[in-house]
């Protein structure tokens, strides 16, 4: 929790408290679904919390933005982003039906009524959002092809409408057909060494009527 304070030293105390609790709520759900890894969970705010927060370091969301989370899992990076913007409106979907059932029972337990979820895969939702998030459900070529159809028209913020996706690693060939795409390096922002490979790539998409 003192990690994530370090770098977002105005959270309100609403926000503090709903951050502390993850770990408590994660670690009792995870004994019954597995939706972190084992190893991960002791780190749950270093290589979860904090990385979905990653997105946060990029944009300030206004109020009333739609986000779609893709491939949530465990709410990952849903929840944390839903917790730093109230005021926006988060819509996690997961192709397994049991990870949205820790998703659900900890936006519950954090009192957050900006969350719903859906068991759906993203190519099957009828709805348009300001941006699309997701960490590294697979590559971006066939991501872009999943939701290219789901971008609001009028953008508000500095950064166009369209995907902000957490991804490490070498991404020159997974990019190399989208021009238009921007890499934001989190060791920028991280000074922890989980974060010296890992990016947000902001991908802007057009609208298709």
């Amino acid at each position: 929790m003192e990690l994530i304070q370090k770098y977002f030293p105005e959270l309100s105390n609403v926000q503090k408290n709903q951050f502390s609790q993850l770990f408590e709520l994660y670690s009792d759900w995870n004994a019954k679904i597995n939706v972190v890894s084992r190893k991960d969970i002791d780190e749950l705010y270093l290589r979860h919390v904090l990385h979905s927060l990653g997105i946060a370091k990029i944009i300030q969301f206004k109020a009333g933005t739609k986000v779609l989370d893709v491939g949530t899992g465990g709410g990952f990076p849903g929840i944390p982003l839903a917790i730093m913007f109230p005021e926006c409106s988060f819509y996690l979907v997961d192709s397994i039906n049991k990870k949205l059932k820790v998703v659900d029972a900890v936006t519950e337990s954090l009192g957050l009524t900006n969350v719903k979820t859906s068991h759906k895969r993203a190519e099957d939702i009828d709805d348009a959002f300001d941006f699309i998030v997701s960490r590294a459900v697979t590559a971006m070529p066939s991501f872009v092809s999943w939701v290219k159809n789901k971008v609001i028209k009028k953008s508000k913020h500095e950064l166009k409408n369209g995907i902000l996706y957490l991804k490490g690693g070498d991404l020159t060939q997974e990019l190399k057909n989208f021009p238009k795409a921007t890499l934001y390096n989190l060791s920028d922002y991280f000074e922890e060494d989980f974060f010296n490979t890992k990016k947000v790539v902001h991908l802007p998409l057009k609208y298709k009527g």
